[in-house]
């Protein structure tokens, strides 16, 4: 007689469901309903992980999982492999150290092979650190113990500072003395059809060299740019993607470290998702903040409670928020349930088709979401209910980002978020969070970019990252 397999404990459908999205099962219920089975069985036991990255930091963390051969070992496999890759995305690393039982820790390594399911996330990590990525097995007392920075970057706007940021047509470029603009302006570029980094070396210098112009002299040099930057080096950046791979080894990646050689003076960049944190951060005056930036895909950065930016990866477009095993994969890393597909303008393209949206095939991802968006203005429910379930997709994702950052602040931005489709987005998420996690609600406030954010810019903030020591 065969015996009936349990029902997984991951498999919690929310009380508020996603109306587009029936599938939906909300990171956040499933990690919170393993955690209580654990629990209550009474045997739990530690798997301790630590994450190794760039300048000899890393972070610990210690999740309570049940023994092996509890009959739930695919829950907990799940469980692990999903809070690992969420610590992943979130704060980055080169080497991977588990310290559980082997017939979990094995597996995982398995899993972040050169073969395995998590190859994507192994060689995104080698071009990150650029060090080859390796997961291993150890002795929980042979982890390495926690080191987070103490020496961190932001916040600083004495002195007269060029900031720039970076984008795909353009780049705002701005020269602040003791915090205020006192000159600013977009120049256009092509960055991402050049396939010679001197282009992007002469222009972004020329831009820095007019803002000069502006101020008796210049103290430092802070910039903002998307793609994944570590200690002043670009790692990965779409920017940069008409160069050939050996041409940006030699000249491209370095392209930041060669400006603060040429002025001499102190130089940082930041990701573009840390930047917007830090912009809205020193507006409102509140620290403990992450922000959730929905454009093209979804881009994150962090402050911690002394307004510090932390050097995390916060690349959340690909950490986990949806435990259903049937959803749709992520085009560029294969991964199914990531956050990419979630809280950017692709959440919109998937969701269309349920609500009976149809688009030209040569139609692009940001005209797709005008075209919804205008529909959602004109008062169209069907429009609406996209909207909705971003909302529930975002309630429901707040409190498991409270579980991998010390959170009081969430700003959401991006143009996901513009017109009534941004006002049904944040009250479906302020709902849900009221309803299903009150403890999250009565801690964490939602902000939204308004006049008095508007007045710290993104360059402006990016002026702000060196210190003048």
């Amino acid at each position: 007689m065969s015996t009936a397999q349990p029902c997984s404990l991951l498999d919690v459908a929310p009380a508020l469901p996603a109306v587009l999205d029936p599938g939906y099962r909300p990171a956040a219920l499933a990690t919170r309903n393993y955690r209580r089975a654990v629990a209550a069985s009474g045997k739990g036991i530690p798997f301790p992980i630590a994450l190794e990255r760039n300048n000899g930091l890393v972070t610990r963390l210690t999740l309570e999982i049940l023994p092996p051969g509890s009959a739930r070992d695919a829950d907990t496999l799940r469980y692990l492999e999903r809070s690992i890759k969420f610590l992943l995305y979130a704060r980055g690393g080169f080497r991977l150290h588990l310290g559980g039982p082997r017939a979990f820790a094995d597996p995982l390594r398995a899993l972040y092979s050169a073969h395995g399911a998590r190859a994507f996330d192994a060689d995104l990590m080698r071009k990150s650190f650029d060090l080859p990525f390796e997961t291993i097995c150890s002795d929980p007392a042979s982890l390495p113990a926690t080191k987070e920075a103490v020496i961190s970057i932001g916040g600083h706007l004495e002195g007269c500072r060029i900031g720039f940021d970076l984008g795909a047509s353009d780049y705002k470029i701005a020269a602040v003395i003791d915090g205020q603009e006192v000159f600013t302006t977009e120049l256009p570029w092509t960055p991402s059809v050049e396939a010679d980094p001197a282009y992007h070396y002469a222009k972004l210098n020329e831009g820095l060299k007019l803002a000069a112009t502006h101020m008796p002299r210049v103290d430092a040099i802070g910039g903002s740019s998307a793609g994944i930057i570590i200690n002043n080096e670009i790692k990965v950046a779409s920017l940069f993607r008409a160069v050939p791979q050996d041409k940006f080894e030699r000249e491209g990646k370095t392209l930041f470290h060669r400006l603060k050689a040429e002025w001499k003076i102190p130089f940082e960049v930041a990701n573009d998702g840390d930047v917007t944190a830090l912009a809205g951060a020193l507006s409102l005056g509140r620290n403990a903040m992450l922000g959730v930036a929905m454009g093209s895909s979804e881009a994150g950065g962090y402050l911690d409670r002394q307004g510090r930016i932390l050097g995390w990866l916060n690349e959340l477009a690909f950490a986990p928020v949806d435990f259903n095993p049937s959803t749709v994969a992520d085009e560029w890393s294969g991964d199914i349930g990531v956050g990419a597909l979630y809280f950017s303008q692709q959440a919109t393209n998937k969701l269309a088709p349920a609500a009976g949206f149809s688009f030209p095939s040569d139609q692009k991802l940001p005209e797709r979401l005008k075209d919804v968006q205008k529909r959602c203005d004109a008062g169209d429910p069907q429009a609406a209910k996209i909207f909705d379930t971003i909302g529930v997709y975002l309630g429901y994702t707040i409190p498991h980002y409270a579980d991998f950052y010390d959170l009081e602040n969430l700003l959401i931005l991006g143009r996901v978020t513009s017109g009534q489709g941004g006002e049904i987005i944040l009250n479906k998420a302020r709902e849900v969070l009221a309803r299903e996690f009150p403890d999250v609600a009565s801690r964490v406030t939602i902000h939204v970019p308004d006049e008095k954010s508007r007045r710290v810019g993104q360059a402006v903030a990016a002026a702000s990252l060196p210190a003048l020591s």
